[in-house]
């Protein structure tokens, strides 16, 4: 199974403001639609994303201040906007979510057009895989797939979203394979490695230290 893209499974009915929407106005897009956070769009471009942490930072700002002109939404978005496109895994934009500690991700086309917007909540949908789908990609995907093992040769056991292996494999270089490959996968939340390995070809060469013994011998008296 391979992983979901974000175009599988991102909303594509956004909600939008423009760099001229006032700032009262973006507020009211906010509380009206329940969201957190709109794409500010220049031509259908994307130009930055205004969210209710915005909105809060530029009043404190202007707090005790004389009035200023009018705000807009291009004056308090933060920009340039993070975006992602529709052929990226879910996985991939996961991580640029949390690397850049943000909670949506405008979905863009080749022409950098707004087509979709990527919540936490529209990621976190993979999660809702069952446990016996998450242990039957495991198994195949990693087990006999990647590790070149009979399906049987290594216990995969599944308990909401945490993968237990459990078995021996050929090396001990493909233990943290098989643990990163199986982290990897969609819907899992952990992995608990109780694997060991038939041959240890992570260990320093054999008799190196016996030839090393040997040399200073041979230059004794």
């Amino acid at each position: 199974m391979p992983s979901r893209t974000v175009g599988e499974v991102m909303s594509r009915n956004v909600v939008r403001a423009a760099r001229t929407t006032p700032f009262k106005e973006v507020v009211r897009l906010l509380d009206r639609h329940r969201i957190s956070g709109v794409p500010v769009l220049d031509d259908d471009k994307v130009l930055g994303v205004v969210s209710g942490t915005d909105l809060v930072r530029a009043q404190a700002h202007r707090a005790g201040r004389r009035p200023a002109r009018a705000v807009t939404a291009a004056d308090v978005m933060s920009s340039p906007a993070i975006t992602v496109h529709p052929e990226q895994t879910v996985p991939d934009a996961a991580r640029l979510m949390e690397r850049r500690r943000v909670e949506r991700l405008p979905v863009v086309d080749e022409e950098d057009r707004l087509i979709g917007i990527a919540t936490r909540r529209d990621l976190l949908r993979v999660f809702l895989r069952t446990d016996d789908d998450i242990r039957d990609q495991v198994t195949a995907e990693v087990v006999v797939g990647g590790l070149g093992l009979r399906s049987g040769a290594v216990r995969v056991l599944v308990r909401d979203g945490v993968v237990t292996l459990d078995g021996r494999v050929e090396r001990r270089s493909q233990v943290p394979e098989a643990v990163h490959a199986t982290w990897r996968l969609e819907g899992v939340v952990g992995v608990v490695n109780a694997l060991t390995a038939r041959v240890d070809d992570c260990a320093p060469p054999s008799g190196h230290e016996p030839r090393a013994r040997l040399r200073r011998s041979a230059a004794d008296p």
